[in-house]
């Protein structure tokens, strides 16, 4: 049966408590995982939104590579890792360890600097509490292999989070513990000037970065993806031709732009809505898994 445990940062009973609350909407609670599968809550921060499931097979070989599922929803605090947890679950049954996190979101504490922050330090809570979370269950995680894959607006903060290794010293993120391998983006908001011009997510990326390109260019230069190609890890972007919440012309212009400046990229367009692309049973999701076979040293 699937064993729920909190380890890390703050593993006492008040943190305990503070994780299965619904304060600032952020709650870890059951969920519908595999059996096959133990899911571990760990904590890197003491805010009740600065938490992530790692979810790990119950048997490997090896040390096992890591998939980083990051959950979209514009960066407002309607949604949280709940969207996430079916393909970690789908991760977990390929032999994947996976980090699905949760992070200070518009409405609950987050917006620039702070949920850039917050996802950086999810990632490198993979060379701490992550690995030892593992090594408990005499498993290994592969450090060297670590991939993002987020949808939506977490298809930024994938992009990004490979991007902080060449981010200016002191930005936010900047000199990360662990380092990305690849990035998939689904349906991923990957040009946040266009976001902002074009009215996405009734003024989303505004919300976000807490203005407009003209007032704040240098939080659109950090943040935006498509300002720092190559990103110089092989890239999936997976966009359905009719989405209606983020338009497939973010990962077409992303994908062109990575391509010309000498990055893997490619764009993979599926059928469906905005939210196909998160749903396992989907033809998508196998086109992701397939991709990830594929990469060298991943399958």
């Amino acid at each position: 049966m699937t064993r729920r445990r909190l380890l890390g940062l703050g593993a006492t009973s008040a943190a305990a408590a503070a994780v299965g609350s619904t304060l600032g909407g952020c709650a870890a609670t059951s969920s519908s995982q595999a059996d096959n599968a133990e899911v571990q809550t760990l904590r890197y921060g003491q805010d009740p939104c600065q938490f992530v499931e790692l979810t790990l097979p119950v048997s490997g070989a090896g040390p096992m590579p890591v998939a980083v599922v990051i959950h979209g929803g514009f960066w407002r605090s309607a949604y949280g890792l709940e969207l996430g947890r079916p393909l970690a679950s789908s991760l977990s049954g390929r032999g994947w360890a996976a980090l699905n996190i949760e992070y200070r979101r518009v409405g609950n504490g987050g917006g620039y600097p702070t949920t850039l922050v917050d996802v950086a330090a999810s990632i490198d809570l993979l060379a701490d509490a992550g690995q030892i979370g593992a090594r408990e269950n005499d498993l290994e995680l592969d450090l060297a292999r670590v991939v993002a894959i987020g949808h939506s607006a977490g298809g930024q903060l994938a992009a990004w989070a490979a991007t902080r290794g060449r981010q200016a010293p002191g930005s936010p993120g900047a000199d990360p513990v662990v380092a990305l391998s690849a990035v998939v983006s689904q349906a991923g908001v990957l040009d946040l000037r266009a976001c902002a011009r074009e009215g996405l997510g009734a003024g989303a990326a505004q919300a976000f970065l807490r203005g407009e390109p003209d007032q704040v260019p240098d939080r659109y230069d950090q943040a935006s993806p498509i300002e720092h190609v190559p990103l110089g890890v092989p890239t999936l972007c997976v966009h359905s031709s009719r989405d209606e919440n983020v338009p497939i012309r973010q990962s077409e212009g992303f994908v062109a732009a990575a391509v010309a400046a000498g990055d893997d990229a490619e764009l993979a367009t599926v059928e469906g809505d905005h939210f196909t692309v998160i749903d396992p049973e989907d033809p998508s999701w196998e086109r992701v898994l397939d991709w990830l076979d594929r990469l060298d040293g991943l399958g």
